[in-house]
């Protein structure tokens, strides 16, 4: 009998999509795709794009083997900076889950916001199809949006959302500074530079 050879030949291609939730990892905790664009803020669409893009891997961020308390004061400055440089993505995630959870543990701030964001749909919208004026002068959309955004205010204070804005902001600050203080960034982007450091405290 003859043998038959088969050739298989091919290009596998792996979507950039696909890049990215590997590389990022934890799929569920990624930020989700805002049509920004859509309704005339594509600045906007690029930002959060840029920061979806710069989100470092969540079991690296998570990784309690890097907690080590820091060796010393001047190292603790230059630690938690360089934390907040390289996991701000992280960081600022983490701010955003704690403005989602205290939202759901809120239902009349969820619907005050949900009341106030479904006013700025409709306004933007109505400002599509014909520019919004007041005393004969031309609203720009973000004009628009400031309004409403000042018309909720009374209702927001009703709720309780300033209480719920300074309980957001005081969570993230403690989390974020603990973390930037405690996590070893040095291990992971100067790997062997602590064995290298406590091999030349012992020879001193």
């Amino acid at each position: 009998m003859a043998d038959v050879e088969i050739e298989i030949a091919g290009d596998m291609q792996i979507s950039q999509q696909q890049k990215e939730k590997s590389s990022i990892g934890l799929e569920f905790l990624q930020i989700p795709q805002l049509p920004l664009t859509n309704i005339g803020y594509p600045q906007a669409h690029e930002w959060i794009k840029h920061r979806k893009a710069n989100i470092r891997p969540w079991s690296l961020f998570l990784n309690t083997s890097n907690i080590r308390p820091p060796p010393s004061l001047p190292r603790l400055s230059k630690r938690i900076v360089r934390n907040i440089e390289y996991f701000q993505s992280n960081y600022l995630f983490l701010f955003i889950g704690l403005v989602i959870y205290c939202l759901i543990t809120s239902p009349l701030l969820l619907f005050a916001v949900a009341a106030s964001l479904g006013a700025c749909y409709k306004v933007s919208q109505r400002h599509a199809k014909q520019e919004l004026t007041i005393l004969n002068y031309k609203l720009t959309l973000a004009q628009v949006y400031s309004l409403v955004g000042i018309c909720s205010l009374p209702i927001f204070y009703l709720v309780g959302a300033g209480a719920a804005l300074f309980w957001v902001l005081g969570v993230s600050w403690f989390l974020i500074t603990l973390h930037a203080a405690f996590y070893n960034i040095d291990s992971v982007l100067c790997p062997g530079e602590d064995e290298l450091n406590s091999l030349v405290m012992q020879e001193v």
